[in-house]
């Protein structure tokens, strides 16, 4: 099938990149807890901006974030933020950088009392994938898993980033009634 003449999201047509994302991964449920972490965090980077710009920078940040490995960034230092303020590649933001510290530590102490984070993130839909109408931008949903992100102490984790982050991660299958890719269409 060539892509090129596949319909999609309004919002990936433009860019060859964001084809790409939304064609491979954008909606495809994950199940793996570091990934849904590492997507979460980036979607914390992306506040303020743009998907494309965190997409464009993703590469540079699993470089700078030791590839996202929770155990790893849950020992970065002073030292380490300041490394991580003077790395173009990334968003330059110490509130930002020490969000994704914080929230490394989070996950893995949800780890190490038995919580994985993967079934936690699944359970508020138990388990299945929530059609959405591709026009929302916040929902009950991600109402609900903010405020329970929040209270376990994550930050940039407001209802709009959060269901963005649901789409992301398949959560939420948001593609538009008109996108190759709704309700499990396959390229």
């Amino acid at each position: 099938m060539n892509a090129e003449l596949l319909t999609r999201c309004a919002w990936a047509e433009s860019d060859p990149l964001m084809r790409q994302y939304h064609d491979t991964e954008w909606g495809v449920p994950v199940r793996d807890s570091r990934m849904l972490w590492e997507t979460l965090m980036l979607e914390g980077f992306q506040a303020g901006l743009s998907w494309q710009v965190i997409l464009r920078k993703r590469e540079a940040f699993r470089a700078a974030f030791a590839g996202f490995d929770p155990r790893q960034v849950a020992g970065f230092t002073e030292a380490d933020i300041v490394r991580l303020l003077a790395d173009p590649g990334i968003v330059r933001s110490r509130a930002k950088i020490e969000a994704t510290i914080a929230g490394a530590r989070i996950f893995n102490a949800m780890q190490d009392r038995g919580e994985d984070f993967g079934t936690f993130c699944w359970s508020f839909t138990e388990g299945q994938v929530v059609r959405g109408d591709g026009k929302a931008t916040t929902n009950a949903l991600s109402e609900r898993v903010s405020k329970e992100l929040k209270r376990r102490g994550f930050k940039f984790v407001g209802p709009t980033i959060v269901y963005a982050w649901l789409q992301a991660v398949g959560i939420v299958d948001d593609h538009a009634p008109h996108c190759f890719r709704h309700q499990g269409g396959t390229a």
